[in-house]
C-alpha cells in the first residue's frame, strides 16, 4: 500500500504532567514529571522515543492514550487528526485509532483464549476471518487461536500483542518497549513488524531503551532528559562520533554505545523533586554557562531538528 503523503497525525506540545501525592497525614507535595514536553509524529512514519528511566517515556504514552492516574494534572495541548485530544476523544479513540503494544505480555488476559482477544478489538467485518489473516501474516500457526497465554512462546506472545494493535488498523500505534529480555531473532522480528505496520501508512511511536533498534527501524529519534524533549532528529543523523547531533546529551548518549568508544559522563540524571532551574541536563554539560543555570532553553528547530540547548548550533 503506498503511504500517504507526510502530514502530522499527531503534535503534543509543551506537556507537563505533575502528580499529587500524600506524604503523611493530610501534607501533600506536588511531582512535575513531564515538563514542557513537544514531539509529533507524521502518517506512515516510525518515531523512536529513547531515554534513560525516569525520563518520561511510558508517561507519554499514558497520556496520549488518557490513562494516567487519578492523582495526575496534565498541562498543555495535544492534537490528533486535526482536533484536540480531550478524554472524551481520547476515550472513543483508545483501542480503536490509537492503540498500545504494552512491553509486557503480562497484558494479554490469562483466563481468556488468543484468539478471542484479538477478535476483542475488531469492529468492522468479519472478525473470525480478520483474526486469522493477520494470524497468518505473522506467522501463528492455525490453532493458535485457540491457546492461552501461558502455552505461548515468549515470540508468539509478543506476535499476539502485535496483532492485536494491526487488527484494527490504528492510524497510531504505540509500542511501549516491546522487545527487552527478548532473544535477537524475535526483537528484528518485532521491529520488522513495526516497520510493516508503518508502510501501511499507520504512525509507530517506538519506545525503547535501545538506540540501536531504534536506529534499525525508526526515521526519526526523539531523545527525552529528564521528563522534557532535547532533541528529535533523523536516524540518519546518528553516525560518526555524532557531529550531525544538536544536543550534547543526545551526543553523550550515542558515544556511550560500546561500537562508539564506551564513553561514559559524569553524573546521572535529576530526579523529579529535585530539578535543576535552568537546563536540566547543564549539571552534567561541559558546555554549561551561566544562561545555562539559570534560564530554560526554548525548543528551537535547528538543522532539520529541534533541540532545547543554547550553544547548540
Amino acid at each position: 500500500m503506498k503511504k500517504e503523503a507526510v502530514t502530522t497525525l499527531l503534535e503534543v506540545s509543551d506537556l507537563s504532567i505533575t502528580f499529587t501525592q500524600y506524604i503523611s497525614g493530610l501534607r501533600q507535595r506536588t511531582i512535575r514529571a513531564i515538563i514542557n514536553l513537544s514531539v509529533n509524529i507524521n502518517h506512515g512514519e516510525v518515531l523512536a522515543i529513547v531515554g534513560a528511566s525516569g525520563s518520561g517515556k511510558s508517561l507519554l504514552a499514558h497520556a496520549i492514550l488518557g490513562i494516567l492516574p487519578g492523582n495526575a494534572c496534565v498541562d498543555g495541548k495535544m492534537v490528533y487528526a486535526g482536533e484536540l485530544l480531550t478524554p472524551a476523544r481520547q476515550a472513543a479513540l483508545r483501542g480503536r485509532e490509537i492503540a498500545l503494544i504494552p512491553q509486557s505480555v503480562n497484558f494479554l488476559d490469562p483466563l481468556m483464549r488468543v484468539g478471542a482477544q484479538v477478535r476483542s478489538g475488531i469492529f468492522n467485518g468479519n472478525s473470525t476471518a480478520l483474526q486469522r489473516e493477520i494470524f497468518d501474516r505473522y506467522h501463528l500457526a492455525v490453532g493458535t487461536e485457540q491457546l492461552f497465554p501461558f502455552q505461548l512462546s515468549g515470540g508468539m506472545a509478543r506476535r499476539v500483542l502485535v496483532a492485536t494493535a494491526a487488527v484494527g488498523s490504528a492510524r497510531l500505534i504505540i509500542a511501549d518497549e516491546p522487545t527487552p529480555g527478548l532473544h535477537p531473532m524475535i526483537v528484528r522480528e518485532t521491529l520488522a513488524h513495526l516497520r510493516e505496520l508503518s508502510a501501511t501508512g499507520s504512525a509507530v511511536m517506538l519506545i525503547t531503551h535501545d538506540i540501536s533498534a531504534a536506529l534499525e527501524t525508526a526515521d526519526r529519534i526523539a531523545v527525552f532528559y529528564a521528563g522534557t524533549t532535547v532533541e528529535t532528529a533523523p536516524a540518519s543523523d546518528f553516525c560518526g562520533d555524532g557531529e550531525l547531533l544538536r544536543h550534547p546529551y543526545s551526543k553523550a548518549l550515542w558515544q556511550a554505545l560500546p561500537q562508539n568508544g564506551f564513553q561514559p559522563i559524569d553524573g546521572s540524571q535529576p530526579s523529579i523533586d529535585n530539578l535543576p532551574c535552568g537546563c536540566l541536563f547543564a549539571p552534567r554539560c561541559s558546555l554549561a554557562s551561566r544562561d545555562c543555570l539559570t534560564t530554560v532553553p526554548e525548543l528551537r528547530s535547528l538543522r532539520g531538528g529541534e533541540t532545547r540547548c543554547h550553544h547548540a548550533a
